[in-house]
């Protein structure tokens, strides 16, 4: 399991890709993509929107309170335990499975936050990635070589625990 310290958890504060304040001038940019979702509300959105994330990483909650706007689950449902401040190895493995195995819903017992980092790493180019940035808005994240680069420079951060 990886953990990110405390002292680089500041690192991860700032959007990691162009936060969309007004979640509609989200959808027209993700025609023709694969669209990978993190977080209860932004999966939610997608869905009322008439799109089905191609992964979808959910946990119940929104600010760390239950969700009210659970999303409905798409395609396979695969359940891994996180902890907060963690990404697992079992996050990993499932985010990776699901990258050739679409729709996938992923469920966390703990926290998916920092999904968006495997993920990032992960997806194919020319995808997107979608995640919450509380009280702001929704951050948008097209795959690429420069994402992939700085989603490995964050996992850097992070230090591994346990076997």
């Amino acid at each position: 399991m990886l953990v990110l310290p405390k002292e680089s958890r500041k690192l991860f504060k700032d959007p990691f890709g162009i936060l969309h304040r007004d979640f509609s001038t989200v959808i027209p940019e993700l025609a023709g993509r694969a669209v990978y979702s993190v977080g209860d509300v932004v999966t939610h959105n997608l869905q009322k929107n008439g799109i089905t994330p191609a992964i979808a990483v959910v946990d119940g909650q929104t600010m760390r309170s239950p969700c009210s706007r659970m999303p409905e689950i798409s395609g396979e449902c695969i359940h891994v335990e996180n902890p907060a401040g963690t990404i697992t190895d079992d996050l990993v493995k499932a985010l990776t499975y699901a990258i050739d195995h679409t729709p996938v819903t992923i469920m966390v017992n703990g926290e998916e936050d920092l999904a968006v980092i495997p993920l990032v790493i992960a997806a194919p180019e020319a995808a997107i990635v979608l995640y919450g940035q509380p009280h702001k808005g929704v951050v948008l994240r097209t795959i690429d070589a420069e994402a992939k680069a700085a989603a490995k420079e964050l996992l850097r951060q992070f230090v591994r625990v346990g076997a």
